[in-house]
């Protein structure tokens, strides 16, 4: 019997299959054989709920997207993948957030099988996004509006006028919350200066020291 799937919260049993586009997504770990296989219709707020440095936990330029337009469709050859790598089960990295959902549909040594397979979906019409790293900045950048405001708020959390130099301590879960966000902007290539406040960007650029 199969384990309950992942369901991020457009994902719910009770949305109907005509709610829009999914996506069937393949993430590999970076430098290591084990990946993620699971369904969404955010693949961008899926990744970055796995791991807080999603992009750089995982390898973007070995993963894929599928598109498929609609929920139940999607289900379906997510399912017809999972049954197909049972022997390939795994357990799922330590560091990878148990909250997401994401201790299921993990695999080892299924990488060359599922770019098998996406590329026998292509080859059947549907659109496939591999590498996964451009859809991923697109949809970045599609958000990257919100990052003034966000960020400004969230260094006044923080309140780094009465905190000592980043370098000499160990950061806050705020702290590293934020640098996160800015450092998935650059590991995208989008530069974060035109996007946050000076202010933003003078500390990000100190707690870019932090080891």
């Amino acid at each position: 019997m199969d384990a309950t799937p992942d369901l991020d919260s457009d994902d719910r049993p009770w949305r109907p299959a005509a709610a829009g586009a999914s996506f069937v997504y393949v993430l590999p770990c970076l430098g290591e054989a084990r990946l993620k296989l699971g369904m969404s219709r955010d693949p961008l707020a899926r990744v970055q709920a796995l791991h807080p440095r999603w992009f750089d936990f995982f390898d973007l330029d070995a993963a894929r997207l599928v598109e498929i337009d609609s929920v139940r469709e999607a289900r379906a050859i997510e399912t017809r993948l999972k049954r197909a790598l049972r022997a390939h089960n795994a357990p799922a990295p330590l560091r990878v957030s148990p909250a997401a959902g994401g201790h299921t549909e993990w695999f080892r040594g299924a990488l060359e099988v599922l770019e098998q397979e996406t590329a026998a979906l292509r080859a059947a019409g549907l659109r496939v996004h591999a590498p996964a790293r451009p859809w991923l900045r697109d949809a970045l950048e599609a958000r990257a509006g919100l990052l003034f405001h966000w960020t400004e708020r969230m260094l006044e959390a923080i309140d780094p006028d009465f905190a000592p130099p980043l370098s000499s301590r160990a950061p806050t879960s705020l702290e590293r919350t934020l640098r996160d966000a800015l450092d998935a902007c650059d590991a995208l290539g989008l530069d974060p200066g035109p996007r946050v406040p000076a202010s933003v960007l003078r500390w990000w650029r100190e707690a870019r020291r932090w080891r």
